[in-house]
């Protein structure tokens, strides 16, 4: 397919319930529900899809650190054993979980922490990258120290490094794949590896903003300053170019700074 289609936002920036503002991270639900992390609304939204409006449902109070606010929020996630929201509240350095059904508060779950990015493994672990400390931890829900899986080092480019971190994926072998910020590379993690290997990107890629990988092991890299999204298979020294690649704009074959499917204050469904 070479066009997309808008699915949330389009209406210009801003802060009604049919708008987002810098929407820097999303999860879809098995309902094909998306969850936005609505950055500079303090909030999280849910779109079903079909619909031409969000529905708030973490946050939206203003910017703060009390238990019904964010500030910041950068990436979102479902767990679905516990019918709750996991948010990066990046501003407030902490990760927070929100009741997904009629939830007005929230509760800190991880505080001291620089998140930009998380997912959860199989196993019910969650894995936060944390852009201070040049780390991904991995916590047991309830815990707040982790377990660090990848980098923690030192913030240069060496294989056992990592530099501002941000977001994260996991496989069904606990593998770790993170976006390695500074050295614009994907970096992949074995489990108890002691260094990562390059899977995606190079000293000069242009921004890889955002990651996933599927069970063949295959990445898909949302290109920030490419203005594309390319796929890039096991052992591969190049990725292909598989939507976007079309210049910068607002079309439906185009991207302008993709970033964790973040685009222009919309997202878009392939």
């Amino acid at each position: 397919m070479q066009n997309g289609i808008t699915v949330a936002g389009g209406n210009g920036q801003g802060s009604e319930v049919h708008q987002l503002s810098n929407p820097w991270g999303l999860y879809v639900d098995d309902d094909q529900t998306i969850y936005i992390a609505d950055f500079s609304n303090h909030r999280i939204v849910a779109w079903k899809y079909g619909e031409t409006t969000g529905r708030i449902v973490a946050g939206g109070n203003g910017p703060g650190n009390r238990l019904d606010q964010l500030n910041g929020p950068y990436d979102v996630m479902i767990d679905k054993e516990r019918d709750s929201i996991i948010i990066c509240d990046y501003n407030n350095r902490r990760v927070v979980r929100w009741p997904r059904q009629n939830g007005s508060n929230g509760e800190t779950i991880v505080s001291n922490v620089g998140c930009l990015g998380l997912t959860m493994d199989h196993d019910g672990f969650l894995y936060v990258s944390d852009r201070d400390k040049h780390a991904v931890r991995r916590y047991r829900i309830g815990e707040n120290q982790g377990t660090v899986v990848a980098g923690a080092n030192g913030q240069v480019n060496r294989l056992d490094q990592l530099s501002q971190p941000r977001y994260v994926s996991v496989d069904r072998d606990h593998s770790v794949y993170v976006f390695d910020d500074s050295n614009h590379r994907v970096m992949k993690w074995m489990k108890d590896a002691k260094q990562g290997i390059v899977v995606a990107g190079t000293q000069d890629s242009s921004y890889p903003y955002g990651i996933v990988v599927d069970q063949s092991g295959t990445v898909y890299v949302a290109e920030c300053l490419n203005h594309r999204i390319t796929r890039w298979s096991q052992g591969a020294t190049q990725g292909s170019v598989i939507v976007g690649g079309n210049g910068q704009g607002s079309q439906s074959n185009q991207f302008s700074s993709p970033i964790d499917d973040h685009s222009q204050d919309f997202v878009f469904h392939l």
